[in-house]
């Protein structure tokens, strides 16, 4: 409990310096306009806010972080509420990854991350090829291209001899997205992950393909109501689908994400592939995401 009240202090703390760095903020809200205002010269008036975050809870979305921009991000996952009230239904115990996200271009980004769990580290790619826009010449789609990697870094059994290829693990998704109406977002995820090793489970393939669907319904201009899914097309034995349902809250520079989630793990190849929580056991985790955007490129 000692460890849980130290890390909500640091996540206050936190809160508090971003506060007082007000000036380097960057408001969600104002970015879309700029966005709104460039394109509408070519006469096309881009879809802006397809998701309130490039994450639904665990999974990427088409959403890029804007050129010269950082998002700081905290995720945490905490343990199963079926751990009773002398565990505070889970609240005792707790997975976290810090991740920081970076706008390179208009439709570029890239992200560096830490996870505790299994100590991972983590670093991805992802590049937008269509963005959804209404008007002559319009796009019905925002398309994005994913390439990620994670790095396992926790100590494992000496006899089984593992290298550092046998720790890393590769992701490629495309992400198809559209925003049908002011309210409702949907996205289809086709992903495969390949694993140079398999060593904790049994079964499937070192070759792993699955499909995610994401769901974003508003009920106000800054809240609303997500879904996330995958479905494992080949897993590994005694593995679920994971599913997470949550609310995001779009402060402007924050979006807090409040959600429940039968995964444990934050990168692709462990949320996706090795969730072994079921929905249907009890064995559900509550976890939140906290997303900061800052301004740190040349103002002009």
């Amino acid at each position: 409990m000692m460890i849980f009240s130290k890390r909500l202090l640091a996540m206050l703390c936190l809160s508090i310096i971003g506060l007082q760095s007000y000036s380097q903020q960057v408001d969600l809200f104002k970015m879309q306009d700029s966005t709104n205002a460039a394109e509408n010269k070519n006469g096309r008036e881009p879809v802006v806010n397809t998701f309130y975050s490039t994450r639904l809870v665990n999974s990427h979305t088409v959403e890029i972080t804007g050129a010269g921009s950082m998002d700081f991000r905290i995720n945490h996952r905490f343990a199963p509420l079926n751990l009773g009230f002398y565990d505070m239904f889970g609240l005792d115990f707790a997975s976290m990854r810090l991740g920081f996200d970076f706008g390179i271009a208009k439709n570029l980004m890239v992200g560096i991350g830490r996870t505790t769990f299994n100590k991972e580290y983590d670093g991805f790619i992802k590049y937008r090829l269509l963005h959804q826009s209404n008007g002559s010449g319009g796009t019905p789609l925002s398309i994005a291209l994913l390439g990620s990697l994670a790095y396992k870094n926790i100590d494992m059994d000496p006899s089984l001899k593992v290298t550092g290829s046998d720790r890393t693990y590769l992701t490629a998704q495309l992400l198809i997205a559209r925003k049908l109406n002011e309210h409702t977002s949907v996205q289809l995820s086709p992903t495969y992950i390949h694993y140079n090793r398999i060593i904790n489970f049994t079964g499937g393939s070192t070759n792993l393909f699955s499909l995610g669907f994401l769901a974003r319904q508003k009920i106000s201009k800054r809240i609303s109501i997500n879904a996330e899914y995958f479905y494992q097309a080949t897993r590994f034995n005694g593995t679920y689908d994971p599913l997470s349902i949550g609310v995001d809250i779009n402060t402007g520079g924050h979006v807090f994400q409040l959600h429940f989630t039968n995964s444990t793990g934050m990168n692709e190849h462990s949320f996706i592939h090795e969730t072994t929580g079921s929905w249907g056991n009890g064995d559900v985790r509550w976890g939140f995401n906290i997303s900061r955007i800052f301004n740190i490129g040349r103002r002009k």
